[in-house]
């Protein structure tokens, strides 16, 4: 799941719908803000990680061989 922050969400519910995702069987998401240039990856049964300026965050086990190119989303 990617869900990518726009200038009128506010990153708090977006934050609770990626919960909510996660309650519901989401195995790996990630929150894209480009206010911030921060990724925040949810994963389940495991702390939020939010990584700065990632370049390309990977699907890891759940999408093998999946990498997110994030250039050009989470630059102004």
């Amino acid at each position: 799941m990617v869900e990518l922050r726009s200038a009128s969400d506010e990153l708090i519910d977006l934050q609770a719908k990626m919960r909510e995702y996660l309650e519901n069987g989401l195995q790996l998401g990630w929150l894209l803000d480009s206010e911030t240039e921060t990724v925040e990856i949810y994963r389940s049964q495991q702390p939020v990680e939010m990584l700065t300026k990632p370049a390309s965050p990977s699907g890891e086990s759940v999408l093998p061989g999946f990498v997110l190119t994030s250039a050009g989303i989470l630059t102004a």
